[in-house]
């Protein structure tokens, strides 16, 4: 029996896991709650459990390196080499930024950049399968522009501006009220005590369940902006202004304008998260103007690009480890 390599995709939402043979093909997969370290209480028990449900019915022994790719790589190393010895796995895994899987799971070209736009947003250069250069990622309260926190929150301040008259009329008043207070909330009244209800049930909210939880109004400023709303189009029209921008700055375009040399070869512009990968208008209005400067790529499966730098670690040169991982793109897609 052969080798067998991990490769974990931890998020906030979510963690997912696949193990694969030498030769790229996926032997088992597992997926269980998010592994954010500021986020999720306890990560290291959601990495085991993805990694417990990837490996049943394989042999543990088989396995020879894993890695997993995580947000704030450096404190997330402990809960990842907890999660793996928990799991009954000899060594230690390497853990990489999440950026850096999404990137290697969606090509197989060592260098180009990526930009994420989920519940966070942030960009990254990439230069031999290594992150040289980030922008943003900074958090909900300081960065993370046109991310869904920064649409959510925009969405319900939109709402609470147009109640009050300092912005103009939009359906993201009843949109938000539905969203935050439940359906017919905003009925007749769309004044004051609208207002106090709102902001009443958003702090909540968000003292609850993190300002994560922003990032469900995500989809009611886009399905407005879709539908032609103004407000809700200038909105989505500024989170893709700076993304965008993001996006030229890893990319090597903002050094350019301060006159410095352009780098060669550049490689692609992968576009990760949820708001750039399904047919959101953010993700049109994005594509629209990158796509003239950059070729892009969608992302695909995290997990298999973080196999594939395990791959690759395990057989450093060797035309295999560049087979298997064009085998694990191949094979990479949504997870049902």
């Amino acid at each position: 029996m052969g080798a067998l390599f991990v490769g974990v995709d931890g998020g906030g939402t979510s963690t997912r896991c696949v193990v694969v043979t030498e030769s790229g093909e996926i032997a088992g997969r597992g997926r269980a709650g998010g592994a954010n370290a500021i986020s999720v209480p306890d990560p290291a028990a959601n990495l085991r459990a993805a990694l417990l449900g990837a490996l049943e019915g394989l042999d543990p022994a088989r396995v020879a390196g894993g890695v997993f790719g995580l947000a704030g790589a450096a404190r997330a190393a402990e809960p990842a080499e907890r999660a793996w010895r928990e799991a009954g796995l000899a060594g230690r895994p390497a853990v990489v930024a999440d950026v850096l899987v999404a990137f290697t799971g969606a090509t197989d070209q060592p260098d180009g950049a990526v930009l994420v736009a989920g519940t966070g947003a942030i960009g990254a250069r990439i230069r031999d399968r290594r992150v040289v250069r980030r922008a943003d990622g900074l958090g909900w309260l300081l960065g993370d522009e046109g991310s869904g926190v920064w649409l959510g929150r925009r969405a319900a301040a939109a709402a609470l501006n147009a109640i009050d008259g300092r912005g103009a009329p939009t359906v993201l008043v009843a949109r938000v009220a539905e969203a935050v207070l439940g359906a017919g909330a905003a009925g007749e009244d769309d004044g004051p005590a609208l207002a106090q209800a709102l902001v009443a049930a958003v702090y909540a909210r968000v003292a609850e369940s993190g300002p994560a939880w922003l990032g469900t109004l995500a989809p009611v400023v886009d399905v407005a902006a879709r539908e032609g709303d103004e407000v809700a189009r200038g909105v989505v029209a500024e989170a893709a202004r700076r993304l965008c921008r993001t996006a030229r700055v890893v990319a090597g375009e903002g050094a350019r304008e301060r006159g410095a040399p352009a780098e060669k070869g550049r490689g692609p512009l992968v576009l990760a998260g949820s708001l750039l990968t399904e047919p959101t208008e953010l993700a049109h209005l994005v594509r629209a103007e990158l796509g003239r400067r950059a070729v892009l790529v969608r992302a695909r499966d995290n997990a298999a690009g973080a196999a594939a730098l395990a791959v690759r670690a395990a057989l450093p040169g060797d035309p295999r480890a560049a087979e298997a991982h064009r085998v694990l793109i191949e094979q990479g897609g949504p997870w049902g």
